[in-house]
């Protein structure tokens, strides 16, 4: 569902006195460390880590968690663990495993496994995608908890996803392996169900259902994934069935440590160009940006937050607008209202998809960012651009913001102060060469 939203003609005392800021391309430096070969380095963990892996998987049929967060290399790693099992004898099928993302529908969960190279004509396996489940137990106040039904009823499951911090709750098993377990493959009847206890219980929900899930479903084995601040992949553990609680945490707390983080507290205006739900569930990461319902500790504090448009790996799913303060014409005329609500319910978390301020274009949009803030020099903004929260190395800040950064060992200054430039349209032109 799309609206056909139309430039709204607001009034705004004091434009006048904005000066939009010039530029300076910086980069931030962090731990850099990553597996340069992934097929080979998680072919060997395959092997070293998975005991009777000659006998245990011969002639079973093996299902593979695919999610719908963005994962470096995500083909690879599918296509090395299908060929592994293939040669242990088994016989691997792929299920999407992403709750309500992708509109909750059999076709949007598999059209968005495509966008990340993940097709039965690539992989060379079945997708059996299903919205459909299986009820396999209850927790201690009477919760159910779902599996998908097809790898309810496999020979074993394979449970691999990325490990990182969640955004809207704090516990010692976040975005992970036990997540995708009882949300994941809990399909929109499962996470629906996790939701509808709100995010305040998840701290106890998680590791409890994820548990359950651990001793009701065939679970065979858990493949975890930590990227770096670089959004490379600095860890890629396989683990045994009895070991993915205990490996589960350990791989979140080292998450947390390779969060990019921006190297100063807080400024007035952050644009971002694009968010998204291969980004994460808020569309961007509050673990790095604060909202303002949440701020988190380490986390860049705006006055106001300037989005200025989807990412294509989203479909439309706008999950989070709702908690930035401007955005595009363009960006709400991109949206599907149907998608993005249906993610929001799920999550009970109405906030997320409210349709913010929007203006005619990039340069409108910017104007009242900063004329909106309160107790600043509105010829003389800190402003701040980044691509999304995944990418946090090479951003943009105003030339104030340059200055208070040109000592420091872990920044170095890439270009010289230029001025935005903006099309005839009045949204942003590629900025120059570093």
């Amino acid at each position: 569902m799309y609206i056909d939203f139309h430039a709204v003609d607001a009034k705004m005392e004091g434009l006048d006195q904005v000066v939009l800021p010039r530029m300076v391309k910086i980069r931030q430096l962090y731990d850099a460390a990553h597996i340069t070969d992934i097929p080979g380095w998680l072919e060997k963990e395959l092997n070293t880590k998975l005991t009777e892996a000659d006998t245990r998987f011969d002639g079973k049929n093996i299902c593979i968690t695919a999610g719908s967060r963005g994962i470096p290399e995500y083909a690879n790693i599918m296509r090395t663990l299908i060929t592994w099992l293939k040669s242990k004898g088994a016989h691997p099928f792929i299920v999407p495993a992403m709750g309500s993302h992708a509109g909750a529908t059999v076709q949007g969960q598999v059209e968005m496994l495509a966008t990340y190279g993940i097709t039965e004509e690539t992989m060379k396996v079945p997708i059996r995608a299903t919205m459909e489940t299986e009820e396999i137990g209850t927790l201690k106040d009477g919760t159910p908890v779902y599996c998908d039904k097809n790898a309810y009823h496999s020979d074993g499951i394979v449970v691999l996803n990325k490990i990182k911090p969640h955004t809207s709750f704090k516990g010692p098993h976040e975005s992970g392996l036990l997540k995708m377990l009882c949300i994941g493959l809990g399909k929109h009847m499962g996470a629906a169900t996790m939701h509808m206890k709100g995010y305040e219980n998840f701290d106890w929900l998680i590791p409890e259902a994820g548990k359950l899930c651990l001793e009701k479903e065939p679970v065979v084995f858990g493949v975890g994934i930590v990227q770096n601040a670089y959004d490379e992949i600095s860890e890629l553990e396989v683990m045994e069935q009895a070991d993915i609680v205990e490996r589960d945490a350990r791989l979140l707390e080292i998450a947390k440590d390779k969060l990019a983080r921006f190297k100063f507290p807080t400024t007035d205006v952050l644009i971002i160009d694009q968010i998204g739900k291969n980004i994460g569930g808020s569309g961007f990461d509050p673990n790095v940006v604060a909202r303002r319902d949440r701020i988190y500790p380490g986390t860049l504090v705006s006055q106001n937050i300037f989005v200025r448009g989807l990412t294509p790996e989203t479909h439309h799913n706008a999950s989070g607008i709702g908690t930035i303060e401007v955005t595009t014409l363009r960006c709400v005329r991109d949206i599907d209202w149907a998608i993005t609500w249906t993610n929001m319910m799920t999550a009970n978390f109405l906030p997320g998809c409210r349709i913010p301020c929007f203006a005619e274009n990039d340069k409108q949009a910017l104007r009242w960012a900063i004329r909106t803030c309160t107790g600043i020099d509105y010829s003389n903004a800190r402003v701040i651009r980044i691509k999304d929260t995944m990418h946090m190395n090479e951003i943009a800040v105003s030339e104030n913001l340059a200055h208070e950064l040109e000592n420091r060992d872990d920044v170095e200054i890439l270009s010289k102060p230029y001025d935005i430039c903006f099309g005839p349209d009045g949204y942003i032109l590629d900025e120059p060469e570093a």
